[in-house]
């Protein structure tokens, strides 16, 4: 890939300390006032509270409205009124406008960059919380996406996290029913891989590679001749908003489904890689001739998440563990993942979050994803039990690796909801997991790695 960085992309401290004016006394002043109260025993005023936090954020379009809405997701990550409020907030920025585009793309693949498209597109095709796509043409007529992105990123993300650590330390302050230290840690790594798109293709090529013979599933070409660090081009793939589909027959919808279940555990029961951003834009539905559903785009391989593979055996160790009623093959796993000084009170607690997370898998039955529970109060009891529990007998302190594996199954959990899929999703699970064992996943992974250049997660073997 070509690399041409201009002065303007660097980290500078004068785009840092003007985005932290912006929003950091806003911030900072919602977390005195709450710090003030509970100094002098008063009971926090969340609710007003919440919504000024979500204001004083809401100015601003970019890293920290992906970081608000990811937390958002993320049960007891922050207290539930901070939670509603912030997942109200829209990540998509405003886009470039065409002079500021020409030179964007001019910093990236010169000053004769146009000639390198038959056609590009002026106007931005989507636009979202780091960059803006385009359509265009290739010179041999395949069509295109181009994606760029925004100038100062990697300011506004360093500016953001300070930001985020400061929403952490109003959770902090809050009696809270998790230590979010970890959590931090992982949501900063994966924010600041979103800013390399070199990193992005890679992952394009690894799940081109592992989906290379699967019909259900499709993945974009990159074109490394027009792609740099902040630009990634690659070919477009057709397909229809997910949510088109929601009123189709039940076939069309199970077919949607199976494709997502796939797209998601497959990858990380047999490789140990997760697409960690499970936003209903990141997917869309191809059609066969008669225009009926035939498959998924599986769309921006951005927010990427690797695990070694005593990860994977740990997950498979509690589906197995709640499966039999295995309680030590339960805490092995919990053990496994990197859960830390877990009384008998925390696991009971920490079980029933992963009966839910695997209920539908742990049934050998068709069913929906809700099975009978209304979708709108889908995990509410659950979550509300654990809250209470380890509010009472926490706080836990959550693995990094948790947080993008939890975040994702959630994510995936909604398309279910959404199409009202009636599948087997033990029989898939366990079809999924067939041949995902130690020695295996490592040896795959090591290969298939090696060949899109992604490096190894930590602790792999």
């Amino acid at each position: 890939m070509t690399d041409r960085r201009s002065d303007k992309e660097k980290n500078r401290f004068s785009a840092r300390a003007l985005r932290y004016g912006r929003v950091g006394a806003n911030v900072g002043g919602v977390a005195a006032r709450i710090a003030a109260r509970r100094l002098f025993g008063l009971d926090p005023e969340r609710e007003r509270d919440a919504a000024s936090l979500a204001s004083a954020l809401g100015g601003l379009k970019g890293p920290i409205m992906k970081v608000a809405q990811l937390l958002a997701t993320i049960p007891e990550a922050l207290p539930a009124e901070y939670a509603a409020e912030l997942g109200q907030l829209q990540s998509q920025a405003p886009p470039m406008g065409w002079p500021f585009v020409r030179r964007r793309m001019a910093a990236e693949l010169g000053p004769e960059w146009e000639g390198k498209f038959a056609r590009f597109a002026h106007e931005a095709a989507a636009s979202a919380s780091l960059g803006q796509v385009h359509r265009a043409v290739s010179h041999d007529g395949r069509a295109l996406a181009a994606k760029l992105q925004y100038p100062d990123m990697q300011s506004a993300v360093e500016a953001d996290l300070a930001q985020l650590a400061v929403l952490f330390s109003v959770h902090a302050r809050m009696r809270p029913a998790i230590d979010t230290s970890e959590m931090l840690k992982e949501i900063s790594a994966r924010l600041r891989e979103e800013l390399d798109y070199d990193l992005e293709a890679r992952h394009t090529r690894l799940y081109g590679i592992i989906f290379s013979d699967e019909p259900l599933i499709r993945v974009p070409e990159v074109l490394p001749e027009l792609s740099t660090r902040r630009l990634l081009t690659m070919t477009w793939l057709e397909g229809r908003r997910l949510l088109d589909y929601t009123a189709r027959p039940l076939e069309e919808r199970n077919r949607i489904a199976r494709a997502m279940f796939r797209a998601w555990w497959y990858p990380f029961s047999q490789y140990g890689v997760i697409h960690g951003d499970p936003h209903l834009g990141n997917y869309t539905v191809f059609e066969d001739g008669e225009g009926r559903a035939a498959g998924i785009n599986l769309l921006d391989y951005g927010c990427m998440r690797t695990f070694a593979p005593k990860f994977i055996q740990g997950v498979i160790d509690l589906y197995h563990g709640l499966l039999r009623g295995d309680r030590a093959l339960v805490v092995h796993a919990y053990e496994t993942w990197g859960f830390a000084g877990l009384s008998n009170e925390l696991i009971d607690i920490l079980n029933i979050w992963a009966n839910f997370i695997y209920g539908p898998m742990l049934d050998d039955r068709v069913r929906t994803i809700a099975d009978r529970v209304s979708p709108g109060m889908y995990g509410r009891k659950e979550a509300f039990t654990v809250h209470r529990g380890l509010q009472e007998k926490g706080p836990v302190k959550v693995p990094r690796e948790f947080v993008f594996m939890d975040r994702a199954a959630i994510g995936l959990g909604g398309v279910f909801l959404h199409l009202s899929a009636e599948l087997n999703y033990h029989r898939l699970f366990n079809d999924t997991i067939a041949g995902a064992v130690l020695a295996d996943v490592a040896g795959r992974q090591r290969a298939t790695f090696a060949d899109a250049r992604v490096p190894l997660p930590e602790g792999s073997i």
